[in-house]
């Protein structure tokens, strides 16, 4: 914790870059105090309607922040803001602040959204603070111009086709350098936590609230790591673990899909009156990788879309949390196999369009997801047989998703690093909400982030399936939106239990939030 004598450092944490500049305790600041950010920190937002088709009540505003915070006074970046005052006076604390993961996902709709999802204890305790995060959306926004087929990068490892793998993971580095080239370096996740403090300033709070799922847990964790004293209520929602980031957090999605895929061959074969797949864990397992060897041969046209045994396996890994969707998706597969019209595939979500009229490049996604996953993490591995070999070694170990999750990726190329890996590590009040059963962010993944903060507690919905917990009425709902409404934490970490019914089918998207589904491909992001 920082001594209360001194101003706190905007880079303090686990960087190893520290920026030479000061940021004040409060909004209002005087410049000298403030120093250089004192023009950020003291701006005031122009807050106008977002859409003629949006309540009046629901407002946007763009601020400035500078691109490198360790020179505020060079290049400037617009970040893109939006609130619902929806609290009441006489139970008003302060501003929630939300994010909905990615990177890459757009928050700025998250406040109508959230709306329609919050209790309204909730919204009468906070206004609902929405934002694009830099880089991403309506803050300006990143590009690399990607084909569709740079954007495809869940690839499966094989040897006659690996030089192709890099000679495509070099190309995405490249362009993006290209088109973006020192920028790159500030599309980071600690970047994007010191413009949630510059919000916070510009909101006039001492201190800030704050709801995020998935890759937003883990920029909630590396807020209360740099900013400790202006942290109020976090609640972190399907967590990623902060030691693991960022090809870790891919490689565990590998780890997590095997012990899925067993228990969803026991659920099924207890039922193969009904789906026929198998009447032992084993036959069910047999079932499902000989079609996989049978696509293999020869692929398998499934509802139109002919399937190869890798496209199986990389739709299949998020399916089998949700074990009564797998049933029916491994049924369809057989009988498409059968020459049988297939009849029902797996439900994908369909694109967005943005809630706001104004051009972003088509790629930004995907653009954002990679310089996140790039500028955060300076370690990836730099030689491609490195990949090779762990690749070749998880396929074996993880059958399902092990080389997906291992091949090369653009980081490898990356020019630009930026500052070191946040090593969280605090004890900061928070609470941590994670499903047993969640594809994206597997229970191992919450359960990292919960030693991370060692002043969280955390909610384990045990039998819980999907992305996304608070919100979904769950039997975590009560104790989230206690936490949020009066400051209480439970006095240890618990665990209630999900329904028989969600239990046995849950969200196959990343994340069920809508401000997220136009995200590209149902398991490409956090």
């Amino acid at each position: 914790m920082r001594s209360s004598r001194t101003a706190s450092l905007l880079a303090a944490g686990a960087a190893a870059v520290m920026v030479p500049v000061l940021l004040p305790a409060t909004a209002s600041a005087t410049p000298s105090a403030a120093g250089p950010l004192a023009r950020y920190l003291t701006q005031k937002p122009a807050w106008h309607r977002c859409d003629p088709d949006t309540p009046a009540a629901y407002q946007c505003a763009t601020i400035k922040v500078p691109l490198d915070y360790g020179r505020p006074g060079g290049r400037k970046l617009d970040l893109a803001i939006s609130r619902w005052k929806t609290s009441t006076k006489k139970q008003h604390r302060g501003a929630l602040l939300l994010n909905p993961g990615g990177p890459g996902g757009s928050g700025l709709d998250m406040p109508l959204y959230m709306g329609d999802v919050l209790p309204a204890s909730v919204k009468n305790t906070y206004d609902l603070v929405g934002f694009d995060p830099r880089g991403v959306g309506r803050s300006s926004p990143v590009g690399c111009g990607l084909t569709d087929k740079e954007l495809n990068w869940e690839r499966p490892y094989k040897e006659a086709t690996f030089a192709k793998d890099v000679a495509w993971a070099r190309t995405v580095a490249e362009k993006c350098h290209a088109r973006q080239g020192d920028k790159l370096r500030h599309i980071s996740t600690r970047d994007t936590a010191r413009d949630m403090d510059v919000i916070r300033a510009v909101l006039g709070e001492k201190k800030i609230s704050y709801l995020g799922y998935s890759y937003g847990t883990y920029l909630g964790a590396v807020y209360t790591q740099m900013f400790p004293q202006r942290t109020d209520r976090f609640v972190l929602d399907s967590a990623v673990d902060p030691a693991r980031v960022w090809r870790g957090m891919i490689q565990v999605w590998a780890e997590g899909a095997e012990p899925a895929f067993t228990r969803w061959t026991k659920w099924t074969a207890e039922r193969n009156s009904a789906y026929r797949l198998g009447a032992t864990p084993e036959a069910v397992r047999k079932t499902f990788y000989d079609l996989v060897a049978q696509a293999d041969r020869k692929p398998i046209d499934v509802d139109g879309t002919r399937m190869t045994g890798d496209d199986i396996r990389l739709t299949s890994r998020a399916a089998f949390f949700s074990v009564r969707d797998a049933a029916e998706w491994v049924v369809t597969l057989k009988k498409a196999a059968a020459g049988t019209p297939a009849g029902r595939g797996l439900k994908t979500p369909a694109p967005v369009a943005p809630s706001f009229a104004r051009a972003v490049p088509e790629d930004n996604g995907d653009a954002a997801f990679w310089s996140v996953l790039c500028a955060d993490q300076r370690d990836w591995p730099r030689d491609p047989e490195r990949y090779r070999a762990d690749a070749i070694r998880d396929k074996k170990k993880y059958p399902l998703y092990g080389d997906f999750g291992s091949n090369v990726k653009p980081c490898a190329f990356w020019k630009t690093g930026g500052e070191r890996t946040t090593k969280v590590d605090n004890k900061v009040r928070a609470l941590i909400l994670q499903n047993e059963w969640d594809p994206q962010t597997p229970l191992t993944s919450g359960q990292g982030l919960r030693r991370a903060m060692k002043g969280a507690k955390m909610v384990t919905v045990a039998g819980g399936v999907g992305h996304g917990v608070y919100g979904n009425k769950s039997c975590a709902d009560k104790t989230a939106t206690a936490y949020l409404t009066t400051g209480r934490l439970p006095s240890k970490d618990i665990t209630c239990k999900a329904t028989p019914q969600a239990a046995e089918r849950g969200s196959l998207l990343p994340l069920p939030l809508p401000g997220s589904r136009g995200l590209p491909g149902p398991g490409g992001r956090f």
